[in-house]
């Protein structure tokens, strides 16, 4: 596979916030109101001090209703700041259950939390909100107990812009195929920007197929359709069409042999599990 470009995949960034020297690293988009952390540690290492294009095109896809999620179950996966989760709950018909999980450093938690507790005023009385401490491939246990019913899985699973660290695929999918709960009306939906060389997505797909997962990818135009108003960071109708362009996605779901495989506890007896996670309202 080839290996992360992080000049690549930050000059996705830096087109998306113009002149970063007077910007403070906020967007707006509808009610919320969202902030990256803060470029130091961790949360620069892991790009979490960054919007980029993939979140954007998910959340320009929720609020079109394109991505079904009234009365779901949903976590996102290296949530950042969280903005296709945090929509989500804004919705008129709004999922269940939305739980932002993010890597366990205080500066990315910080901000994450903030983010959640800020908007909160916005998210509907319908829809629970959570954040989760979490690192790929560790246990899922404490992330099922937030599941209300006793299915054990979540109905959604957002993974926006995750694909670029390559080393971690085999954790991500770890979790990936552990949370996704095993239904037929079980999904996930990825979304990566195209500075993700191929060979890097293509291993991702090809291992999630083995674990029992078949893809579908999406097409787009490139044109903003989604009416909200999207602003900061010189954020304008006409930069939202070209930074959808930037991006390619997939809609993930359980293939007939993954639904027939046991899976879950076969995917967590193949790790030991670090006790390193811990969550929060």
């Amino acid at each position: 596979m080839d290996t992360l470009d992080v000049e690549d995949v930050l000059g996705d960034s830096i087109g998306l916030f113009g002149d970063e020297e007077h910007n403070d690293g906020t967007v707006y988009y509808g009610p919320l109101t969202l902030t990256t952390a803060p470029k130091e540690g961790k949360a620069n290492t892991l790009l979490a001090d960054h919007l980029f294009s993939p979140s954007l095109l998910l959340a320009e896809r929720i609020e079109r209703g394109l991505i079904p999620l009234a009365g779901r179950s949903v976590v996102e996966l290296g949530a950042g700041c969280a903005l296709p989760s945090l929509l989500s709950a804004t919705l008129d018909a709004p999922p269940a259950l939305v739980v932002a999980a993010d890597y366990p450093d205080r500066v990315i938690l910080d901000s994450l939390i903030k983010n959640i507790d800020s908007n909160r005023p916005h998210f509907s009385k319908k829809c629970d909100v959570r954040w989760i401490s979490y690192e790929w491939g560790s246990d899922v246990a404490p992330l099922l107990e937030l599941v209300s019913d006793d299915r054990k899985g979540y109905d959604i699973v957002l993974l926006s812009d995750l694909l670029h660290f390559d080393a971690s695929h085999d954790a991500l999918l770890l979790s990936l195929t552990s949370l996704l709960h095993k239904s037929s009306s079980a999904r996930t939906y990825v979304s990566a920007g195209k500075y993700t060389p191929a060979a890097v997505y293509e291993y991702f797909l090809r291992e999630g197929e083995k674990l029992g997962l078949a893809w579908e990818e999406g097409e787009d135009d490139g044109v903003w359709r989604a009416t909200l108003d999207v602003h900061g960071g010189g954020l304008d109708r006409e930069q939202l069409g070209i930074r959808k362009g930037m991006c390619r996605w997939w809609t993930g779901r359980w293939s007939e042999e993954g639904l027939a495989v046991s899976g879950r506890e076969d995917h967590l007896s193949k790790v030991r599990f670090a006790d390193k996670t811990w969550a929060g309202r």
